[in-house]
């Protein structure tokens, strides 16, 4: 049977207002988009009649926008929906696992509420795509994973979503091999790994296990790389020649890659230039609390770059608000993308680079066609949204509507 909703009134880019060759604004009308069988089935006018008994929500000049993919979360260990807890003083990364140790089996009873909780949050801020990684480790097993799974389960027809098998602890020194293939085979869908050299003390055979088990599974991989400058670039290295030996393009995720914040430019450039030969993509939290990776060079290089909350008020870390477009803001602050166009194509970064308008401002989303996946904001266009964090009113995932304020 056919599911349709038709959207009223939405408010839709149309191109870019300029003045002596220097664009000065966006230009906006109204539509009414037909959503059909979880695709844009129809756009036309808002001058058009709707026909007659037909499901309608009537946005009100509400922004209509491509909805937002975070791309990297742990759902599995946060605080969130729990008592205020801020976080313990750490000597280093190794006192976390230590109290992972004891705190994780402790929470498991409230694991899969607490996700649930997550989930709702970032999806009142417009996400409708979720890469969330789960600690498999000895202590935990696969634990933490089941109660991911049910509690996304809980939102499979208001979102998709991505499961990373994360050794935490290390993919060697917590001896997690056997427990990740295991997670491959009971829900997880790509493997994790993190900091070869500082926790597993093998850089490429922490690596090669890595690369093996995502082969054997026939899986992408997302690998946490938190390494400082020149170590971590090596490892970058490292996995590129694995990548192309693998025969793995465009199936493999550096998460964080510090290390390319503290090298030369020129470091950076030829790592870049090798990740977009491998089709190797970066996901960032821009942090602001060390030498953020110089994003715009990536970009430029042809490099995909994502983002993610990271951790949103755990052991690990206090903050996170659960807003995409916060980290599309942070982004642009950052480098300094203040004119029209820089800010709207920020917007990218926070939705798997799909955007209403490309460089030259022609309209290039919603087509029909497209998934029917969006968030409705109140700004009058993508470069005001990121600017100011507009206010999410409304979003629709699969053509369904999901979520309202």
């Amino acid at each position: 049977m056919e599911e349709s909703l038709w959207i009223k009134n939405a408010s839709l880019e149309c191109g870019y207002t300029e003045a002596n060759g220097i664009v000065t604004g966006t230009k906006t009308e109204r539509f009414h988009v037909l959503l059909m069988d979880g695709r844009v089935e129809k756009i036309v006018p808002a001058s058009s009649d709707i026909p007659k008994g037909v499901s309608v929500w009537d946005a009100q000049g509400l922004l209509m926008l491509p909805s937002f993919r975070e791309m990297h979360i742990h759902l599995d260990k946060t605080f969130y929906g729990g008592p205020w807890q801020a976080v313990l003083p750490a000597p280093n990364r190794f006192f976390r696992i230590e109290q992972e140790q004891e705190l994780l089996p402790r929470q498991l009873p409230v694991a899969r509420d607490r996700a649930e909780k997550l989930l709702e949050l970032v999806q009142s801020h417009g996400a409708t795509h979720v890469r969330t990684h789960c600690n498999i480790d000895p202590v935990i097993g696969l634990k933490n994973l089941e109660a991911t799974l049910e509690a996304l389960a809980t939102y499979r027809e208001k979102l998709s979503w991505e499961i990373v098998a994360f050794p935490q602890h290390g993919l060697l020194r917590s001896d997690s091999v056997s427990l990740v293939r295991e997670a491959m085979k009971h829900g997880a869908g790509l493997v994790g790994g993190v900091d070869p050299a500082t926790f597993d003390d093998e850089i490429e055979k922490s690596l090669d296990a890595m690369m093996d088990i995502a082969v054997e599974a026939n899986a992408d991989v997302d690998l946490h790389l938190h390494e400082p400058g020149h170590l971590g670039v090596y490892i970058m290295k490292k996995l590129a020649a694995m990548t192309k030996d693998a025969g793995w393009q465009g199936r493999v995720t550096v998460s964080h890659a510090y290390g390319l914040g503290e090298v030369p430019t020129a470091v950076v450039e030829e790592v870049a230039e090798l990740f977009a030969e491998q089709q190797i993509a970066v996901m960032s939290a821009v942090p602001i609390d060390m030498p953020t990776i110089p994003i715009p060079l990536l970009n430029s290089k042809g490099v995909h770059v994502g983002l993610g909350n990271d951790n949103i008020t755990d052991h690990w870390d206090p903050f996170g608000t659960g807003d995409m477009l916060q980290k599309a803001n942070r982004l642009a602050e950052r480098f300094r993308w203040i004119d029209e166009r820089s800010l709207s194509r920020a917007l990218g970064f926070v939705t798997g680079g799909v955007t209403p308008l490309d460089q030259a401002g022609n309209q290039v989303w919603p087509k029909v066609g497209d998934e029917a996946n969006a968030v409705f904001v109140r700004a009058k266009c993508s470069a005001e949204a990121v600017a100011r964090i507009s206010p999410k009113e409304a979003v629709v995932f699969s053509g369904k509507m999901v979520w309202q304020k």
